[in-house]
């Protein structure tokens, strides 16, 4: 009997081992395709504010619940079984998908880069689909949260393209729960990130306002400035409330930079992103000399300064990517102008006769 028993107790701690061992293997393989996807998710939260502007500060983080619960919807009851699918039935389309999705963030970051260096005047001048939208308080955040919602579904259907690039295991039991994983931490990152983003400047502004912003914190906490509460300040108030009346006001002062400067890391995390899926996916169809040759510099570059080798291999080659994302977007960007847009003219003139 205790031989059984102490048989039992060695398959239990085996077993257990195991799923250690697979634990760590999804958190790591999890982090990495979370890494990957860096550029995306820096361009979504900075994307994704714009969507609660105009509402009253108390529809705001609802609003933003909404569109995270529809991201969320998108990545696991959408796009994680058709990525699954896709493993199963055609891996070798996961590549070809990733290379469009990768000359896609090309040409949005070069749409971007060339909006920063040449404003388009009729873009600037024409109407935003956001604005144009109806006069009811309601029909226009459902609007907005739906307009929002399609536009996670294209960024997280590439997310999820590049976790599963990043996936080595061939259990899709595995690869479901790193795909879980990754969805879900991005998902709770950028909308977390997002409702702190929107409510800054509310709560700077309360706190530059407010005289009791220990003993009024919830109100605080909430944008609310608390100068109107039949309480004074305590002597503790008093003293805080000197430092947090200029960080309140630099709050207020700061967001707009912070939004620009964040909007631009995720223009140039985009470029890279899509650079170096492009130049991994020819790697992997035998045309590596570009993936050698940007390997090459960062290697050269990098022995100049030993004391941080890595930190300069890594730079180099992700500016090396992000410069061959916008020659490549430049590419895409006339070919859609200057090509496509022209057929697609010309053929709904056609269809009109």
């Amino acid at each position: 009997m205790s031989i059984g028993l102490i048989a039992l107790l060695d398959d239990i701690a085996a077993l257990a081992k195991v799923a250690a061992v697979t634990l760590d293997d999804v958190a790591a393989q999890a982090t990495k395709a979370a890494t990957k996807a860096a550029g995306i998710v820096i361009d979504d939260a900075a994307v994704t504010p714009r969507y609660a502007v105009g509402f009253a500060a108390a529809r705001e983080l609802p609003i933003v619940g909404k569109i995270a619960w529809g991201s969320l919807k998108n990545k696991m009851l959408f796009l994680l079984p058709g990525a699954l699918l896709l493993s199963a039935l055609a891996p070798w389309a996961i590549t070809p998908l990733l290379m469009i999705g990768g000359l896609y963030l090309c040409y949005e970051g070069f749409e971007k880069v060339l909006e920063m260096v040449v404003p388009h005047g009729e873009k600037a001048a024409a109407p935003d689909p956001l604005a144009a939208a109806p006069a009811d308080a309601a029909a226009l955040e459902s609007q907005r949260v739906a307009g929002a919602i399609r536009t996670d579904f294209i960024l997280s259907a590439e997310i999820m393209a590049i976790a599963l690039s990043t996936i080595t295991s061939p259990s899709l039991w595995t690869q479901a729960l790193i795909l879980a994983v990754v969805g879900l931490g991005i998902t709770v990152l950028v909308y977390g990130a997002v409702a702190l983003i929107v409510k800054a400047d509310d709560v700077g502004l309360a706190l530059a306002q407010s005289s009791r912003p220990v003993t009024g914190l919830g109100h605080v906490m909430r944008g609310r400035p608390t100068e109107l509460e039949p309480r004074g300040p305590s002597a503790l108030d008093r003293a805080v409330s000197r430092l947090t009346q200029p960080v309140g006001r630099g709050l207020v002062f700061g967001m707009p930079y912070f939004l620009k400067t964040l909007s631009l890391v995720g223009t140039l995390a985009m470029l890279w992103v899509g650079g170096g899926i492009i130049v991994h996916g020819l790697a992997g169809y035998g045309l590596a000399g570009i993936e050698h040759a940007i390997h090459g510099v960062a290697v050269a570059v990098a022995a100049v300064v030993p004391a941080v080798k890595a930190a300069v291999e890594w730079l180099v080659t992700a500016v090396a990517s992000g410069l061959l994302g916008l020659a490549l977007g430049g590419v895409v960007f006339l070919v859609m102008h200057y090509v496509v847009e022209p057929l697609m003219h010309r053929r709904g003139a056609t269809g009109a006769h």
